[in-house]
């Protein structure tokens, strides 16, 4: 069977786990209010595309290529972005619910990352190096030999983030966080009032 190949496609309200998506390749494609849940997007290619109001949780992602994609006030929990096809990867997370998700080794340079939510998730041998990570909460996010310099987590909070084995070279911090950075070395910090 041929995998298609959609271009200029608007998809609204649509339940893709009752009448799932056919494989192949999407460019310049619209996914609005549509359900992927626990669906299998493996080897599909999103190319421009944006995702808004999505329903995206526990979606298979095995050499699923996401090349320039927006996604929207979308729930994502658990993804695996760590199995993504690397070339071309890039995406933007605006109002999202990535919760317990995982770019374990991945290389996702310039990503922005706004007012959403990112608990728990596996940031492990990530470079996220000039990444914008605005208003989100990172509460038990997982830091480990990632790679933050000249990341802006500026407004982001509930982060714990060991400066020894991360590198975080011109990376920017707030003040009002800074214990994220320090919580290892177990001293108290006066907040003040």
């Amino acid at each position: 069977m041929k995998d298609i190949y959609a271009v200029d496609q608007n998809f609204e309200n649509t339940d893709l786990v009752q009448s799932p998506l056919e494989k192949g390749e999407y460019e310049n494609c619209t996914f609005s209010n549509c359900n992927f849940e626990y669906t299998d997007l493996s080897g599909f290619t999103f190319t421009d595309c944006e995702f808004l109001g999505c329903n995206l949780s526990m979606v298979k992602l095995a050499h699923t290529a996401f090349r320039n994609v927006y996604f929207k006030e979308c729930k994502m929990l658990g993804l695996q972005f760590s199995e993504c096809n690397v070339f071309g990867l890039f995406f933007r997370f605006e109002d999202c619910m990535l919760n317990n998700s995982v770019f374990y080794g991945t290389s996702i340079k310039k990503t922005l990352f706004k007012n959403s939510k990112l608990i728990e998730v596996d940031f492990t041998d990530c470079d996220l190096s000039n990444s914008v990570l605005k208003g989100c909460d990172l509460s038990g996010a997982v830091f480990d030999h990632s790679n933050l310099e000249k990341a802006d987590l500026r407004s982001s909070f509930n982060y714990s983030i060991d400066p020894v084995v991360n590198r975080l070279k011109k990376a920017k911090f707030s003040l009002s966080e800074v214990y994220g950075l320090l919580y290892k070395l177990d001293i108290e910090i006066d907040k003040g009032n």
